[in-house]
């Protein structure tokens, strides 16, 4: 019998590409991120099917309010009817959702969606989703360090990660992003200091199973050295390697 590849604990990815598909097909951009949703639905029963732990994904970033106008409140829209429809399933699932990002510009609707999400699934633990809306890598660090200042508390390194919206997970072992882009689009950018990076070229509403065991293999065939040297992993266990 083949070895179990070893599976990430933490999967990040940014879905991109729902627009282009929509519009290779004459249809609104909305559309795409409809289809994006049964995506996301379908990568995470995956996730929990190959045992990893945390899924985060990256839904709407803190710069898209500069898309069309029609876009952006269809994609409110669309997360506020995600929210109805897809919790119940999610928390069968044993899902936890977390939800990371500036929420004071959302509407009232949204705002309550998110927090009566979270405190349905608080107590869930086969999965931990973190879904960042309306989010930026730069905001969480800024939001951090006045949080420490606000508090006199120093601002180093452990300060930071521990005020960070993300400090109740681990950081990513893999950031994933489809759509043939290969940049990080300030998502999660003191989180990722030492995840392994893997671009697909599909697009996020065609992303399946086998496209995330395409990763999950890629992955399994890095070596992570957390600044050491090859010879120093080959003697060193996961566990320390990761507080390298």
């Amino acid at each position: 019998m083949a070895a179990k590849l070893p599976v990430p604990c933490h999967i990040a990815i940014v879905m991109d590409g729902n627009g282009r598909w929509a519009t290779r097909r004459l249809l609104p951009r909305v559309a795409g991120h409809k289809q994006g949703v049964d995506a996301l639905r379908r990568c995470v029963h995956a996730c929990i099917e190959r045992g990893v732990g945390v899924l985060t994904v990256f839904a709407f970033s803190s710069e898209n309010w500069q898309r069309p106008a029609d876009e952006v409140s269809g994609l409110m829209e669309l997360m506020a009817m995600a929210l109805g429809r897809e919790v119940a399933q999610l928390q069968k699932a044993g899902v936890r959702l977390h939800f990371i990002g500036e929420r004071t510009r959302l509407s009232d609707k949204v705002r309550g969606g998110l927090a009566q999400a979270e405190s349905a699934t608080a107590h869930n633990t086969r999965l931990v989703l973190n879904v960042c809306f309306n989010y930026g890598g730069r905001w969480e660090i800024a939001h951090a360090a006045a949080a420490l200042a606000a508090r006199g508390e120093p601002i180093d390194e452990v300060g930071l990660s521990r005020a960070m919206g993300m400090a109740h997970v681990p950081d990513p072992d893999l950031l994933i992003r489809t759509g043939g882009e290969k940049r990080i689009s300030n998502f999660l950018l003191w989180q990722i200091a030492y995840s392994e990076l893997y671009f697909s070229d599909v697009l996020w509403p065609e992303f399946d199973e086998a496209e995330l065991d395409a990763a999950i293999a890629d992955y399994a065939r890095r070596e992570r050295r957390f600044g050491q040297t090859s010879q120093q992993v080959v003697a060193i266990p996961i566990a320390e390697k990761r507080t390298a």
